[in-house]
């Protein structure tokens, strides 16, 4: 009886100092530019480097130069559209489109817009200005400046996976759109393999 007793007790402790050990979590601060893949899914490194190449693509594309010889050297205004996920998994393609913004507003080669849903608060703003601001200070309708171009896209993924091995291939495609006229001046792409085992 008692060594039934001194054996229950020591399970007990053996299985609660098995539960301790598995909680324990670590945190460590890394540089923010490192690349680190824990799950071999899209990650903030895969979302940079694709941003970063595409927008060297763009920025060093002829459009521009295009666009300023027809319009008096002025530079052209972009509006960043919807970049749709195609993809297998969630990817929030909001902060790789920021990071194509930034470059643009960086670069200095390009103007920007604002679309979407900021560009409704900023008319729901306007629009609040005209009963609630001083005539001398309130913004008007009808200011804005049209954007030339949009750009848009899609990130598209394919995996092929056997047993405890996969490759996952990611796709992330760009289009740059005249709006005036629907043509199609600039198409990138960036593609990211991962080999992943398990």
């Amino acid at each position: 009886m008692k060594f039934n007793r001194i054996l229950t007790i020591a399970a007990l402790a053996a299985s609660t100092l098995f539960v301790v050990s598995c909680a324990t979590r670590q945190v460590t601060r890394v540089n923010t530019d490192e690349t680190i893949d824990v799950s071999g899914n899209w990650n903030n490194s895969d979302s940079r480097m694709a941003a970063d190449e595409l927008t060297g693509k763009i920025l060093g594309a002829n459009w521009i130069d295009t666009h300023q010889n027809e319009h008096q050297g002025k530079k052209p205004v972009v509006i960043v559209g919807f970049v749709q996920n195609k993809s297998h998994e969630h990817i929030d393609a909001e902060t790789f489109l920021k990071d194509i913004e930034s470059s643009f507003i960086q670069t200095q080669k390009v103007r920007l817009v604002q679309g979407g849903k900021k560009r409704e608060e900023l008319r729901a703003e306007k629009a609040d200005q005209q009963t609630n601001a001083t005539v001398s200070t309130m913004k008007q309708f009808g200011l804005e400046n049209g954007a030339d171009y949009i750009l848009q896209g899609s990130i598209n993924s394919i995996v092929d996976a056997h047993k405890r091995q996969k490759v996952v291939y990611y796709q992330v495609n760009l289009e740059l759109t005249n709006i005036q006229t629907n043509e199609v001046v600039w198409i990138g792409e960036k593609k990211i393999a991962k080999y992943v085992k398990n």
